[in-house]
């Protein structure tokens, strides 16, 4: 294995593939690792993250209801129990969502290094001075997920979860989830928000390739709003209160890339500029 790396513009086709398929494994690698140290923390992963939202006393419950409490609505927020249990219908049922919640554990653990993976395949075609800022760039899109996925941890699933659980159509039907079923709630609402975070990162590749600039952005802010507004009933269940609080920090987000795509953009023509004669 031991080669002369090529630089980009001598590499073939099937080099940049051979390329990308080595950071490939070195990234499923580390999800791998990560996912086994998770797979062996079990009591942790299990009882004190995933089935966190479904004590009373977590902590976005207590939070929730002292504000509801505070502005005088009553109800939602404040209560001794969750209505349902969880159970497994299947003989696999326990270790199969064992090894999937490992493999996604995984994936969070090792985000910045799959990143890092992923610069390390996209920046022999960018120039010195932009592979200069790679560890800003593996820094801010790790720091960006992580804080989506404690958002959709703290926020989104709580919201879904004391919800779901509690609606009933009717009293004859008794509220008993499958564990998969608990478990991809919580997934889906954890990974889904760790990478709408990641807007702002693909806002500045966009603009940097000419795709997007800040006044195709503002000019289209009203259309951004609609599909926040979507992408927040998908991920939350259908009350208003749910929405307005899930929509606001991605409509703070998009605000944000409108502003890196300006800087970005200046920055390119200060570039055109200082290479014209």
């Amino acid at each position: 294995m031991a080669q002369i790396k090529k630089s980009a513009d001598e590499m073939s086709f099937l080099d940049h593939l051979e390329d990308l398929r080595w950071h490939l494994i070195r990234a499923t690698l580390a999800v791998v690792i990560a996912g086994t140290a998770a797979f062996l923390a079990k009591g942790f992963i299990f009882d004190t993250l995933l089935f966190g939202p479904t004590s009373a006393d977590f902590f976005t419950y207590d939070i929730l209801c002292r504000l509801s409490t505070f502005v005088g609505l009553e109800g939602g927020f404040c209560f001794d129990d969750m209505p349902f249990t969880i159970q497994s219908r299947t003989m696999g049922g326990q270790f199969s969502a064992h090894v999937w919640t490992s493999i996604t554990a995984g994936f969070i653990i090792a985000f910045p290094y799959v990143i890092y993976e992923f610069w390390k395949f996209i920046s022999p075609a960018m120039y010195a001075n932009e592979r200069n800022t790679a560890r800003g760039f593996i820094f801010i899109s790790s720091l960006l997920f992580f804080l989506g996925v404690l958002f959709g941890y703290y926020l989104v699933t709580p919201l879904s979860i004391n919800f779901l659980g509690k609606y009933q159509v009717s009293e004859v039907v008794l509220n008993e989830f499958d564990i998969g079923s608990y478990i991809s709630l919580v997934r889906s609402s954890v990974i889904a928000c760790g990478l709408i975070f990641e807007l702002p990162i693909i806002i500045y590749f966009l603009t940097k390739i000419g795709l997007v600039t800040p006044e195709f952005l503002r000019k289209y802010r009203k259309f951004a709003l609609v599909i926040v507004l979507i992408l927040s009933a998908i991920i939350t269940p259908p009350d208003i209160l749910s929405q307005i609080i899930v929509a606001i920090p991605v409509l703070i987000l998009y605000e944000v890339s409108i502003i890196i795509a300006r800087i970005v953009t200046r920055r390119e023509e200060k570039k055109l500029k200082k290479q014209q004669p």
